[in-house]
């Protein structure tokens, strides 16, 4: 198996046929609730699989920080979505999506509290137990921080990481986004973080409404994100970024250009 390295993108079958004619790409990653199980997986990203690019499945339902134990299905869907594509590792969110049997839609942001951290660990634990590989956790861009909160965010972060043992996805996008709504400086929560655990980066775009930054997935890459990302590489360099674009493709010039850009923010070799 290739673990992550160099310049990726986010995998969606709208955008296959450019992601197949990247000629430097070596890894890709695919929403892995989107890939099904029952049959063989899309045939462009056996075509990946095969000619040596990583697929990294990343999930978005494990719903790891819910009060609920984790769905041993769900679980059962990401291990089997990482053996059909010889996965090296799979990622998730440090996030709810559902609780009371309700699912929410979306990721929320759970409370910096101890009671959330021994809840999340109890569920990552339990994912560990059944996964082929291991699991990389994504810290959420949130438009809002609960008001009992007890630990800031890389004291949170770093408990949840050092207590299960797991890697860090980290999203320089999200980084950004939080810091910027918050008024924080986004430096310092990266002095704070371990980034010698990170696995591999997400960088993405944003666009500002209704008085917060927000991390769209949909708009180009800021100036101020590509600066971060650099920042980031100079403290110590992860082995591999991805760009994540959800909608709103540009034309294939414009999303080279964006992958260059991540590049060169990096110091990685170019993929296009």
């Amino acid at each position: 198996m290739n673990t992550p390295h160099g310049v990726g993108i986010g995998w969606r079958p709208e955008i296959a046929g450019f992601v197949a004619e990247l000629p430097g790409l070596r890894f890709v990653e695919v929403i892995a609730e989107s890939v099904p199980t029952a049959g063989p997986p899309p045939d462009d990203l056996i075509e990946l699989r095969d000619r040596g690019v990583t697929v990294v499945p990343h999930g978005v339902r494990l719903s790891l920080g819910g009060a609920e134990p984790v769905d041993p299905t769900r679980v059962a869907h990401l291990a089997a979505v990482a053996q059909q594509l010889a996965a090296p590792l799979v990622s998730e969110h440090i996030a709810f999506v559902r609780a009371g049997g309700l699912e929410a839609g979306h990721l929320l942001p759970l409370p910096r509290t101890h009671e959330a951290v021994d809840a999340i660990c109890a569920n990552i634990t339990r994912a560990q137990a059944d996964l082929p590989v291991p699991i990389a956790l994504e810290p959420i861009a949130a438009l809002f921080d609960w008001p009992d909160d007890e630990l800031d965010e890389a004291a949170f972060l770093n408990e949840i990481l050092d207590r299960t043992g797991a890697l860090l996805l980290l999203d320089v996008a999200n980084v950004y986004a939080n810091a910027r709504n918050r008024g924080t400086d986004p430096l310092a929560l990266l002095d704070r973080l371990p980034l010698e655990r990170v696995a591999y980066l997400h960088v993405a775009g944003g666009a500002e409404g209704g008085g917060f930054y927000h991390d769209t997935h949909t708009d180009p890459i800021g100036r101020e994100v590509l600066e971060l990302l650099a920042e980031l590489c100079a403290r110590h360099r992860p082995p591999a970024a991805l760009l994540e674009r959800d909608g709103h493709y540009p034309p294939a010039a414009e999303l080279r250009t964006e992958l260059d850009a991540v590049a060169a923010a990096c110091g990685f070799p170019e993929v296009t």
